[in-house]
């Protein structure tokens, strides 16, 4: 059985987010207008994370 990356809160908030963004409403920290699809979910799973949801924490990046 395979484990549970995010509770389905925190699906549900990404996808609130991404439907801001689908209809061109979702703004970043800065004011900008979001234009890029991976930005907006990570907008989403970050603002998942502040209310405490289900979500995994940000990555660490690996050096090559």
């Amino acid at each position: 059985m395979s484990k549970t990356k995010y509770s389905e809160k925190a699906q549900d908030k990404v996808g609130q987010v991404m439907h801001e963004f689908k209809e061109g409403k979702l703004k970043s920290s800065s004011g900008d207008k979001v234009t890029d699809r991976k930005q907006a979910v990570a907008i989403g799973i970050s603002e998942a994370r502040e209310k405490g949801l289900k979500a995994p924490s940000k990555g660490k990046k690996k050096d090559k």
